[in-house]
C-alpha cells in the first residue's frame, strides 16, 4: 500500500517539529521573500492574500526572474514573479502520484490542500527523505529475516 500525502506531511512534522508554512503577500517585495527564504533556510514561500494562496515562489521562479530582469528583480513585487495557481496535492493523494506530478511537471514543491484550505507544502526533498527511511526499514527487516533463517535446513528424505 502506497503512503499518502497526509502520512508524508505527518512524517515531515516529526522530522522538523515546529516547521511552519512561510508566507508573503503579493505586494511584498521580492527582496522580502528572498530574505525570508534565506533566514529560514527554505527553498519556497507561499504568496497569500488574506490567508488565501495566490501563488508560490521557489528558487526556480527567482532564477527565472533574475534571468529576465537582472538585479532589478529585488525591487519587483512577489506577484510579478510567483507561479500563479501552482499544482496542488490533496491529503488523500498517494506519494507515488505526487512524485509523478512533480517529475512530469518539473517542479520541486507542491502545496497541499484540504478542500480549500492550505495545510502544508511538500518538496522533492521530503519525498526522497521518506523513501530513504522506507528503504532502510525494509533493509533491516530483510537482514533480520536472513539472520534468523534456519542454517542447515534441508527437506526430509524418505527411504
Amino acid at each position: 500500500m502506497s503512503m499518502t500525502v497526509s502520512e508524508l506531511l505527518a512524517d515531515k512534522a516529526k522530522q522538523a517539529p515546529g516547521a511552519m508554512l512561510y508566507m508573503v503577500g503579493p505586494e511584498a517585495g521580492v527582496e522580502e521573500a528572498v530574505a525570508l527564504m534565506t533566514e529560514k533556510a527554505i527553498s519556497s514561500v507561499i504568496v497569500a492574500n488574506e490567508g488565501e494562496m495566490q501563488g508560490l515562489i521557489t528558487l526556480r521562479e527567482i532564477l527565472a526572474a533574475l534571468n529576465r530582469q537582472g538585479g532589478s528583480i529585488m525591487q519587483a513585487k512577489c506577484r510579478h514573479i510567483m507561479k500563479v495557481n501552482p499544482p496542488t496535492a490533496k491529503l488523500e493523494d498517494t506519494v507515488d502520484h505526487l512524485r509523478s506530478l512533480m517529475t512530469e511537471m518539473h517542479i520541486t514543491h507542491v502545496p497541499v490542500m484540504n478542500h480549500d484550505q492550505l495545510v502544508g507544502i511538500l518538496s522533492f526533498h521530503d519525498i526522497a527523505r521518506s523513501a530513504i527511511k522506507d528503504v532502510a526499514f525494509e533493509n533491516s527487516l530483510l537482514k533480520h529475516y536472513i539472520k534468523n533463517w534456519p542454517a542447515n535446513e534441508s527437506p526430509a528424505v524418505s527411504e
